[in-house]
């Protein structure tokens, strides 16, 4: 399982109980939608950050790959021969 749907399972875990638990507690109503509004908001920010840091991740990731690539396409060029050597290695 990806750590990804790990943190939205829990993340989803502590919003439904956080929501029961207001629900059931002796409050008046309009103070209960108000705190589960508030802790949708909050939710809400928190899954924004996460989503960010992942595209944040994503983004590092594939500078990466792009930068190997390049790297590998110059190594291929200057080497000549080396550089079906290097592919061969690199498939395999």
């Amino acid at each position: 399982m990806s750590t990804g749907k790990v943190l939205l399972g829990v993340l989803a875990g502590v919003a439904i109980g956080a929501t029961l638990g207001i629900l059931f507690a002796p409050d008046k109503g309009w103070n209960t939608r108000k705190r589960i509004s508030k802790k949708g908001e909050d939710l809400i920010e928190d899954l924004k950050e996460k989503f960010d840091e992942f595209l944040d991740s994503v983004t590092v990731k594939a500078d990466e790959v792009k930068n190997d690539i390049a790297d590998f396409s110059e190594k291929s060029k200057s080497g000549g021969n080396g550089g079906k050597k290097e592919a061969k290695t690199a498939t395999a």
